[in-house]
């Protein structure tokens, strides 16, 4: 087939109203990858004033106050302009129409970055505990400096803290974008939705996986490799009931060792727990437990 040919084979195929899905042409704007970065990037250099974003060093707190007031209104614009989108698509796609503009979704946009913003000093400090976990945790770790630069599972938790707070405040697609570009980056996958305490810690972090009802308290320190899913379901049931668990809850201080994978939305790891390296538990253990690797903890 000519290039030609290819080109007219696939605008068939654009046109195909059986395959809308798979295109969105001519229409209004979509949420922009370059863009979430983007914000990501302004979020770490507002957290980590010298260790993200431009060089502040030698400033006078005058010049750092307007040059933090700065990057807040640089961000609001930027998350704004990606929140809105996303408001936009999902109303459009419910109501089956393409407008270009719409009044409501730009108000719901900026409650939604409003509400992120005032977040922000909270969020720097629950970041600051997840950061002398880590310290606590890695006798490797020189410093936070060092942590900061080099620690993938920083990087994580940090992305995912950020999605996390924007989905809360009712953001949409935007928060799991911003997970799966950590997720490239790091090879650690956290979905926004989960809900992880304070004092977390993910060590080397290549394979991770938290899935979105994950629960997990305060203190926990994982490995590299570790699942935290759910159990696969029939074919063609996989649309959950509404605010269903599928994900299962390590409570506080629970340390989980490299590549276990652990299931099911029942599944409760008591508080204190050692789950050691490729394990595969599926039923709750009681706290205090000592589940060897390699074992097989499973539903009778």
């Amino acid at each position: 087939m000519s290039t030609d040919g290819v080109a007219d084979a696939l605008l068939e195929m654009y046109v195909d109203p059986s395959a809308k899905e798979m295109q969105h042409i001519g229409s209004y704007e979509l949420p922009s990858e370059a863009g979430v970065e983007n914000a990501i990037e302004m979020c770490r250099a507002l957290l980590f004033p010298g260790y993200a974003g431009p060089d502040v060093a030698g400033m006078a707190k005058d010049e750092l106050r307007d040059l933090v007031r700065l990057r807040v209104r640089e961000l609001r614009a930027e998350l704004h302009r990606q929140v809105y989108r996303a408001l936009h698509h999902k109303r459009q796609q419910a109501l089956g129409r393409a407008d270009l503009e719409c009044v409501d979704c730009t108000a719901r946009a900026d409650e939604i970055c409003d509400g992120f913003l005032a977040a922000l000093p909270r969020l720097r400090a629950q970041i600051r505990d997840d950061l002398r976990a880590a310290y606590e945790a890695d006798p490797a770790a020189t410093g936070i400096d060092e942590i900061l630069f080099c620690y993938p599972g920083t990087y994580a938790i940090t992305v995912y803290r950020i999605a996390h707070a924007l989905l809360r405040q009712g953001a949409v697609v935007v928060p799991r974008m911003m997970t799966e570009l950590a997720h490239r980056r790091t090879g650690i996958d956290i979905h926004p939705g989960a809900e992880i305490g304070g004092s977390f810690f993910i060590d080397h972090g290549t394979g991770v996986v938290i899935g979105e009802t994950t629960l997990i308290g305060e203190g926990v320190r994982i490995y590299q490799g570790v699942t935290l899913g759910a159990l696969s379901v029939p074919h063609g049931e996989a649309r959950p009931e509404p605010g269903k668990r599928r994900h299962p809850t390590l409570e506080d201080d629970v340390v989980i060792y490299a590549n276990a994978t652990i299931l099911g939305g029942d599944t409760v790891i008591g508080k204190g727990s050692v789950i050691g390296g490729n394990a595969f538990v599926t039923t709750s253990v009681p706290p205090g437990s000592k589940v060897p690797g390699s074992s097989r903890t499973q539903r009778p």
